[in-house]
This record gives C-alpha cells, sequence and structure tokens, in this order.
C-alpha cells in the first residue's frame, strides 16, 4: 500500500526480491499459517517472527511455502520417471534431493541473516569408501547397455 508516496515495508521487500507484492503476501500467508510469523494489523502493522531466528530452519520456511525439495521429474507417487518406468538415476536424484532437504534442516534463518551458511557442506564420514563419480557413472552406463 502507498501512503503519500512512500513505498510499504512489503513493497520494498517485494522489489528488493524481484517479486510481485501479491506473490509476497501469499508467501506470508503460507509462514503465518505455519505459525512462523506473526502479524499485526494497522498502522505500523505487517510481519514478525513467531520464534527467534535461530530456532528458525530453512527446511520450515520451504516445507511451509510448499516448496518441494526433489531434483528428480518425478511426481511423488507417480509410478516412473519417463513413460511410467523408473529411470537408471532416480535414486540418485532422489537421495540428492533428501541431503538438500537434510542440509537445510540445519540451517537456521539466523545463519542466513548472519552470512554463516559457505563451508558447511560436509562429505560423509566415510567417503573414503564411496565410489567416485566416475565409477557411478561407468555403472550407469554398463546398465543401460
Amino acid at each position: 500500500m502507498r501512503v503519500l508516496g512512500v513505498l510499504s515495508v512489503s513493497q520494498r521487500l517485494a522489489q528488493a526480491q524481484l517479486l510481485s507484492l501479491a506473490y509476497l503476501e501469499q508467501l506470508f500467508g503460507h509462514l503465518r499459517r505455519s505459525g512462523l510469523v506473526a502479524s499485526a494489523r494497522g498502522p505500523g502493522g505487517g510481519y514478525r517472527l513467531a520464534r527467534p531466528a535461530a530456532s528458525i530452519t530453512v527446511a520450515e520456511i520451504v516445507d511451509a511455502v510448499d516448496e518441494p525439495i526433489r531434483a528428480t521429474r518425478c511426481e511423488e507417487g507417480s509410478p516412473g520417471c519417463l513413460g511410467g518406468e523408473r529411470c537408471l538415476t532416480h535414486d540418485l536424484w532422489s537421495e540428492l534431493g533428501e541431503q538438500i532437504r537434510l542440509f537445510l534442516a540445519h540451517v537456521t534463518l539466523a545463519d542466513v541473516v548472519g552470512g554463516r551458511i559457505a563451508g558447511r557442506a560436509v562429505a560423509p564420514r566415510d567417503a573414503a569408501l564411496l565410489p567416485t563419480a566416475e565409477a557411478v557413472l561407468s555403472s550407469i552406463a554398463e546398465a543401460a547397455q
């Protein structure tokens, strides 16, 4: 809403994030219904975090706005990726999606705002026992023949 030519905080946020104001309001609606933000009406109203930023994970935010974290083309509950059949790399992409979700479950809003993300991704403890990407691709190529 404009008041005397001044942009509201919501309008400034929408512009800064290259989002439409309507879409931003939809997102805040989802966040409010999920209990991540609280809203206040009237002059000086708006949204505020319902909990400390250090206790809100990015995964909670993604879940609240109904954005699936999938690295596959498969729809949830569908029989397969391509023409109703499961593709050879389905499990690879499915596991990648799960790793992303697990990572986001351990990153808080405070971490993002504080710039404490870089360097957080770590290899599995037994990474030396895992096959190399080359070996995985070779196995996929052999299975496809």
